[in-house]
């Protein structure tokens, strides 16, 4: 599918200076997402500028500030999530979900990405969380256009809520099970996957209750809603 660390940063002979200049951007990127993920964002540009394998200078060149690459950072990964989210969820054939749970542990760069991010807190970590909700408002769209997701009565909230759980979800699993700065963001996924897949894939698929009975009295509730007693 991705090696998520390498997209973009392959070194290939011939190249114009207009495309090594890309090539340099794109390893860059790809090595403080890595960096950003493993040891958070109090890490220094010279330690990202070494595991790019370039200048700190460089690093400058390209983004202008640590604040701006990071926020470069965060469109590639909202990206990546975006492309590979829409694919499995337009798709009819089961080998695209089969092939995308088999290499789930190439996306742990990722993963650690949004967990650093969503752990710093502040005004950028939000606006990473509401791009993530309205991309999942967005491939959830997309998937009723194609016939393999159900029609929402509210999609913006019906986005948000999912996006909720899986960020609460990845949270408490981390906090409860590796607590602390040194994280196997792999294993997290694994454990995840092991733990949650089946039955995540009951819930969206088969659904849990079996009969109308909260949905209606609640849209009832909410269409007409009792005046307060006084």
């Amino acid at each position: 599918m991705f090696n998520l660390l390498n997209m973009g940063s392959t070194d290939r002979p011939g190249r114009s200076d207009g495309e090594s200049d890309l090539t340099a951007r794109a390893r860059i990127r790809d090595a403080a997402i890595g960096c950003f993920g493993q040891h958070g964002f109090g890490v220094t540009v010279r330690a990202i500028a070494e595991q790019a394998g370039v200048s700190p200078g460089l690093v400058i060149h390209h983004f202008g500030s640590k604040d701006k690459l990071r926020r470069a950072c965060d469109d590639h990964v909202v990206a990546v999530i975006n492309e590979v989210k829409t694919e499995a969820i337009t798709s009819h054939d089961s080998q695209t979900f089969l092939h995308q749970f088999a290499t789930m542990e190439e996306y742990g760069p990722l993963l650690a990405y949004v967990f650093r991010s969503i752990q710093a807190g502040g005004p950028l970590a939000g606006s990473l969380y509401e791009r993530m909700v309205a991309d999942v408002e967005r491939y959830l769209a997309a998937g009723e256009a194609e016939g393999t997701i159900r029609p929402s009565r509210d999609p913006a909230r019906r986005a948000r809520w999912m996006a909720a759980n899986s960020v609460g979800a990845m949270l408490m699993l981390i906090t409860l099970h590796q607590p602390g700065q040194q994280i196997d963001f792999a294993r997290v996924i694994r454990e995840w996957s092991e733990e949650y897949m089946l039955p995540a894939l009951e819930v969206y698929t088969e659904g849990l209750l079996t009969e109308r009975t909260m949905l209606d009295a609640y849209l009832l509730y909410v269409s007409d809603p009792p005046e307060e007693s006084r």
